[in-house]
């Protein structure tokens, strides 16, 4: 029987794919996404819905199997009640003011090379390798408060830059939102669920298909042009500060030389770039197969992918741009109906995890 903890164990064991097909399914993601206190309050108190229970828990089962009941109208009334909700939050959200506000980010640099742990990297790099209070010390004034001022500035560009960018989804027609916080899904399309990753054409995924088609590792390209132009870099620095000399020094010696070293690497990756839109399956594959350990998931996502094409390192500043963003998520959605599904699907296995996994997944580029 397909009841409350029926659903539960599939979202809670990432087996997902039911819930695009079935309309108790999709029920019970719509109950979780109001279900917080104020939230569940509110529409029984709306609706005129008596509940016993007073846990939040055993609230969310007993207003499921409640609204379980006539499917059809509580769909309907749980669509009405979130997106009269959805607009109450948008009316005293002043986007102007948070472009406005994130226009002032002018460097966007993490201040280190951990990924996603600041903490892990504080303890790794100072906490366990200093024995001395005074060097520990003064690494605040050099090092770590660079570090967390990169990390926090980052974080919070993105933070609200991803909001920014749901809202241009949340506001369509054809998209229901989410107003509480549910795992695995930002809003509903067409009644399926959808996670959002707004996300770059990724560095490793440029690296294989350059492999791929035979082509030398950037870095190496790079280099061995620099020596055969004469161009002097550290050769003992980091690579990702080896990378960015050479091409400084290129970009500022300009002649003829210089110039198709730097066409050449940029056409290289305006070409993979070409195939990934013309086959997106492929790299949302690759995004699902590729995520982090700690962030995995099976869920439907829709991937944003962010791209500067004149300077693939500045399309972190296209977040923001609302003249580029919403034309073009606004033309994606209009044209949704028109999807298949089955074009839609994608199976991809993950490294540790014996099964293969299965879900809705498509690829939205932004290309400046």
């Amino acid at each position: 029987m397909k009841d409350f903890n029926y659903w539960k164990k599939l979202y809670e064991s990432e087996q997902l794919e039911e819930f695009n097909t079935d309309d108790t399914g999709l029920l019970w993601l719509k109950t979780k996404s109001i279900s917080r206190k104020e939230l569940i309050a509110e529409f029984i108190s709306n609706n005129n819905i008596s509940l016993t229970e007073s846990a939040l828990a055993k609230q969310f089962i007993e207003l499921f199997t409640y609204l379980k009941n006539d499917i059809e109208n509580s769909h309907k009334i749980l669509n009405d009640y979130i997106n009269i909700k959805h607009s109450k939050q948008v009316a005293v959200f002043n986007i102007e003011q948070l472009v406005s506000e994130l226009y002032k980010l002018k460097n966007f640099d993490w201040g280190g090379d951990y990924r996603n742990s600041l903490d892990k990297y504080l303890i790794s790099r100072y906490v366990k390798v200093n024995q001395s209070y005074d060097t520990l010390i003064s690494k605040f004034d050099s090092e770590i408060n660079n570090a967390v001022q990169g990390y926090v500035l980052n974080s919070w560009y993105n933070h609200w830059s991803s909001i920014l960018i749901e809202n241009i989804f949340k506001s369509h027609p054809l998209v229901l939102p989410t107003i509480g916080q549910i795992k695995s899904v930002d809003f509903f399309i067409n009644s399926i669920p959808f996670d959002l990753k707004v996300t770059y054409l990724p560095a490793e995924y440029i690296k294989l298909k350059r492999k791929e088609i035979e082509l030398p590792v950037e870095l190496t390209f790079l280099k061995h042009k620099a020596v055969e132009g004469g161009i002097s870099f550290d050769k003992k620095a980091k690579d990702a500060d080896i990378y960015h000399e050479i091409t400084e020094r290129m970009k500022d010696r300009n002649d003829d030389f210089c110039h198709s070293v730097l066409a050449t690497l940029k056409n290289e990756k305006l070409k993979i770039l070409q195939d990934a839109q013309n086959n997106p399956r492929m790299l949302a594959t690759w995004l699902y197969e590729n995520q982090g350990e700690m962030r995995f998931g099976s869920e439907n996502r829709l991937f944003l992918v962010l791209v500067d094409s004149e300077d693939f390192n500045n399309s972190w500043k296209l977040k923001r741009n609302l003249d580029l963003l919403a034309p073009t998520i606004t033309k994606y959605l209009d044209n949704f109906n028109s999807k298949k599904m089955d074009d839609l699907k994608v199976a991809f296995g993950y490294k540790g995890k014996p099964q293969i996994f299965t879900a809705l997944a498509d690829v939205i580029f932004i290309v400046k």
